[in-house]
This record gives structure tokens, C-alpha cells and sequence, in this order.
């Protein structure tokens, strides 16, 4: 059982871990060992995310969400299972909270009469500099 917040806990029953061979760190023993975790959330069909919480860690999960709503999270930085294992954990948390966090919404506002000015003449001025450029000629 993974707890996130006080009102967001995911049971194991719906987290899924494949072991499976790590192309990160681990010397020889690379070619032998399964180090490397992939951790399997299905984020559609969980009873533990909230609607509005679902909708936005779908879309901040990008690539990593599967089509039928499964979202994988590879975990091979470290050298052992247990590592990885824990370290794939920590990453799902945390995309988690930053889903549970509500928006700002930006509230529309007209430039004020001062900016629009000043916008105007900041154009003007580099319009100026800017014909000033022209070729030099040497009549006189």
C-alpha cells in the first residue's frame, strides 16, 4: 500500500512490477541479472484516483500512458532491485501529487493605455535606428 496524501492511498492489488534486464549500471553482472523495474499503474480502471485527479496525471503521464490507460514508469538508475523498485515507486508518487495539484487560471486582462504607448514607441524608436542603416554616400 502506497500512501500519498492523507486522502490518496494506492493499494498493491493495483500496481503491477516486471523485473526486467537493465541497460543502466551494473557492470557484468548486466548481462545476467533483471535489475530493472517496470512499474505498471492502470490509472482508468482505479478506484483509489479521484475523477479530476485521473484526468490530469493522464495527461501529464504523455508517452509513458499506454492506450487502454496503463501508465509505465522504467526504473534502471540504481544496481539492484530493491533500489529501482523503491525509486519507481517515488516517481509514480510524485506525478501523482503533481496531478492532485488544481491549476491556476489565468484571468484575461486588456493592456493598459501606458503599455500600449510605450509598446508604440519602443516600435517607433527601432524603426528609426533601423532606417538610419541605410549605405553611406560619400556626395559632396
Amino acid at each position: 500500500m502506497i500512501e500519498i496524501t492523507s486522502d490518496i492511498i494506492i493499494p498493491d492489488s493495483e500496481l503491477k512490477e516486471d523485473f526486467i534486464r537493465s541497460s543502466g549500471p551494473g557492470g557484468q553482472n548486466v548481462n545476467k541479472v533483471s535489475t530493472a523495474v517496470q512499474l505498471r499503474f492502470d490509472v482508468k480502471n482505479s478506484t483509489s484516483l479521484p475523477d479530476n485527479i485521473r484526468r490530469r496525471l493522464i495527461v501529464l503521464a504523455g508517452s509513458r500512458m499506454t492506450k487502454d490507460g496503463t501508465l509505465i514508469i522504467k526504473a534502471e538508475r540504481h544496481r539492484t532491485r530493491e533500489q529501482n523498485r523503491r525509486d519507481a515507486i517515488e516517481r509514480l508518487a510524485a506525478l501523482i501529487v503533481e496531478a492532485s495539484k488544481v491549476p491556476k487560471y489565468r484571468v484575461k486582462t486588456a493592456p493598459s493605455f501606458a503599455s500600449k504607448e510605450k509598446r508604440i514607441d519602443s516600435k517607433q524608436k527601432r524603426g528609426k535606428i533601423k532606417k538610419f542603416r541605410g549605405k553611406v554616400s560619400f556626395e559632396d
